[in-house]
C-alpha cells in the first residue's frame, strides 16, 4: 500500500470548479446550522478519541459543554482538532459531509466569554456556579473546512469543496 500517494489524494486533484468563497461560505454556514450535533476528533500520541457531541455556532466559532471524558487527555498535550458533521445516506451520488481542522480552547470557568455562552444557552449562571464540578467549555477556532456535497454538481460545482479561514 502506498499511503503516501493515497494521502495526497486531494492535493493531486486540483478543483476545475470551485465556488466563489462567498457563496461556499453561505453553504457552509447554512449545513453548520441545520445541525447540531459532530464528532470531535482529539489525539495526543498515541492516544486518539472520537466525541459525539453537540456543538453551538456562533462568532464563525464552535463551542462545546462537557462535563469532561478523556477528549480531555488528548487537549491537554495537543490543541488541535477536527470535527465531522455528516448526513446519514447509502447513496453514494447524495453525499453531505463537512471535516473542519481548527484549533480548541479551554475556556476559564466564569470568565466574561464562558458567561456569555451560558446566557447564549439559557442556562443560569447561578446554577453552574453551585455545582460540585463546573461544566466546561471547549471552544474550536475552524482553520480549514472540507466539504462535500454532491449537490454542488447540480450548479456546476465540483461536489468537494474547499475553505481556508
Amino acid at each position: 500500500m502506498d499511503y503516501d500517494m493515497a494521502a495526497s489524494f486531494w492535493e493531486r486533484k486540483t478543483s476545475e470548479f470551485p465556488m466563489e468563497e462567498s457563496e461556499l461560505r453561505g453553504a457552509v454556514d447554512a449545513f453548520i446550522g441545520r445541525h447540531k450535533i459532530c464528532a470531535l476528533a482529539t489525539g495526543s500520541g498515541d492516544f486518539v478519541r472520537n466525541t459525539p457531541i453537540e456543538y453551538n455556532y456562533t462568532g464563525g466559532k464552535f463551542w462545546f459543554f462537557s462535563e469532561g471524558g478523556l477528549k480531555f487527555k488528548a487537549l491537554k498535550d495537543n490543541k488541535n482538532v477536527c470535527l465531522a458533521i455528516y448526513e446519514e445516506s447509502s447513496d453514494f451520488g447524495s453525499l453531505h459531509g463537512m471535516q473542519i481542522y481548527g484549533v480548541a480552547q479551554v475556556v476559564e470557568h466564569f470568565t466574561s466569554e464562558y458567561n456569555k455562552l451560558l446566557e447564549y444557552k439559557k442556562i443560569p449562571l447561578d446554577a453552574v456556579k453551585k455545582m460540585e464540578e463546573p461544566i466546561n467549555l471547549i471552544k474550536v477556532v475552524p482553520k480549514e473546512i472540507d466539504f462535500l456535497n454532491s449537490d454542488f454538481k447540480k450548479n456546476g460545482f465540483d461536489s468537494r469543496q474547499h475553505l481556508s479561514l
